[in-house]
């Protein structure tokens, strides 16, 4: 008898964590996949962090410690992202390389103030105050910035030039583009006709999400109807915020943020850009090729915008072996100096 007791508590035991796991993905998918995140997280050594100026807060994950060895390296994502966007590219760095992400202004679990934090000098002046806040700015670090977050990062280099030993920008926003992207042509459509309510890039519906994904991604992603239904669970309580970005960030203040600033951007360059991305045009790259003097430009073949979800052990890899180069330069420059 005590046996067979014994036998069926550890068989519910068992059954309990697979029937939360089976109930979560069927009734609220959103939860199972910040479940995922989380595990994810656990597994590549991530540990999430607050850190506040004022009352202004900063959600972020890190991992390592800054050192002497290489410089740490601060990731900013894309618009209406989080930072569990690079959980594929951490996962190629080195376990020792000092790594952080951080939520970009008002998205994820940093704190969501107004209009004035959303443009992208807004951006700006908010990721110096949490570089500030946790110290990275104790020592040159290289920053690594994609679409709206690339942006952002090419005109904290322009500003900040001092704090950086170097840069990487993922098919960045804010530049002129020679060649139109199908993203920019629908912006084109949507400005003779401000009455359509729907953004590409701000999907309502799981039709809408599936054409999002199939813009920013080459390779169409694979999944189930139920983890669709879990991402736009997610996301659509935030559509009005992300909206309000939207605006800032296509108005006459941020459009072009980047191109305005190359001429003050003095750090080793690196530019990595997906052949095939329909959101910003890889025409961009030779903008970038052209202003900035020695940057390494490289192109992803098969590849379309979202380049830390769809080449993300390349991606890492170009990265790390940029900052090697960088490192290598440094110790020449100091034996001759």
């Amino acid at each position: 008898m005590e046996e067979s007791s014994t036998a069926v508590l550890l068989g519910t035991v068992l059954v309990l964590p697979v029937f939360a796991f089976v109930t979560s993905l069927c009734f609220r998918p959103g939860v199972f996949i910040n479940a995922y995140n989380w595990f994810w997280r656990r597994k590549l050594g991530l540990t999430v962090r607050y850190s506040y100026s004022g009352s202004y807060r900063f959600c972020y994950f890190c991992r390592g410690t800054a050192g002497d060895a290489a410089p740490s390296l601060l990731l900013l994502h894309g618009f209406s992202a989080a930072k569990d966007m690079w959980l594929p590219f951490v996962k190629y760095l080195p376990r020792g390389q000092h790594v952080v992400c951080v939520d970009m202004p008002g998205h994820e679990g940093t704190s969501r103030t107004g209009a004035e934090d959303y443009s992208i000098q807004g951006q700006v002046a908010r990721i110096h105050q949490f570089v500030q806040s946790v110290g990275l700015d104790k020592r040159p670090f290289h920053l690594v910035g994609t679409s709206m977050g690339g942006n952002v990062a090419g005109v904290y280099a322009a500003t900040y030039p001092a704090q950086l030993s170097g840069l990487t920008l993922m098919c960045p926003a804010g530049l002129v583009y020679p060649t139109e992207s199908e993203f920019i042509s629908r912006l084109r459509e949507l400005e003779k006709n401000p009455q359509q309510e729907s953004i590409p890039l701000i999907p309502s519906t799981h039709q809408e999400l599936e054409d999002m994904l199939r813009l920013c991604c080459y390779n169409p992603l694979k999944l189930p109807r139920q983890v669709l239904r879990g991402l736009l669970d997610n996301r659509l309580h935030h559509n009005g915020f992300y909206r309000e970005v939207f605006m800032e960030l296509v108005g006459e203040k941020s459009r072009h943020s980047l191109h305005e600033n190359l001429h003050l951007i003095t750090s080793p360059l690196q530019v990595l850009w997906g052949k095939q991305d329909q959101v910003l045009d890889v025409s961009g790259a030779s903008v970038l090729q052209a202003a900035v003097p020695n940057s390494q430009v490289v192109l992803l073949d098969n590849c379309g915008h979202t380049i830390a979800l769809e080449r993300p052990r390349l991606a890492a890899k170009l990265v790390m072996d940029f900052l090697s180069v960088q490192e290598a330069n440094s110790k020449d420059a100091k034996k001759h100096s």
